[in-house]
């Protein structure tokens, strides 16, 4: 069947099914003698190997993220009717719009889960860098309690000795 029309003759039968000029496929059927089940299949083969529902439009017609961003705000307010008057006039598909707006919700959230794995590593290095910390310091102040502890032991046993050769002094006399 494929063999039937030239590679040439079905692209310009698909473009004029796409947008801007968005033919309908019974007109197309009529004027062309070609099956409406046989234009259809053309349309979903070409879309499904262009990527044309997820990509951006026909080649030459490339929007930057900005006019994506503009494209989905102006048509969040849009019924039905009017969002599909606005493809049109943009030779755009709804679909399209909505592969925009799943793509930019799903990179901020990429983009928000990389700057929260971010700001818990950086949490991590602040944890352990303030639990070393205090180690150390229990550490100095463990040692410091036990000099202390020494100090006072040793000061005991000065008052010890001084207290006998006082004792032992008086004794004597």
């Amino acid at each position: 069947m494929n063999n039937k029309y030239s590679k040439e003759f079905r692209e310009s039968i698909i473009v004029r099914m796409l947008p801007p000029e968005n033919a309908r496929v019974v007109e197309l059927a009529q004027e062309t003698g070609i099956p409406k089940d046989t234009l259809y299949t053309w349309k979903s083969k070409y879309c499904n190997r262009k990527g044309a529902l997820s990509s951006s439009a026909q080649p030459g017609q490339k929007f930057s993220s900005e006019e994506k961003l503009s494209i989905i705000v102006e048509t969040a307010s849009l019924n039905e009717i009017e969002l599909g008057e606005y493809c049109r006039r943009k030779g755009l598909y709804p679909e399209r719009i909505d592969g925009w707006k799943k793509a930019f919700i799903q990179s901020d959230t990429k983009d928000a889960g990389k700057a929260e794995r971010e700001q818990l590593r950086q949490r991590d290095k602040d944890v352990k860098k303030l639990q070393s910390e205090l180690n150390r310091k229990e550490k100095a102040l463990a040692e410091t309690a036990a000099l202390l502890v020494l100090e006072k032991k040793l000061q005991a046993l000065w008052e010890e000795n001084e207290d006998e050769k006082s004792n032992s002094g008086s004794a004597k006399k």
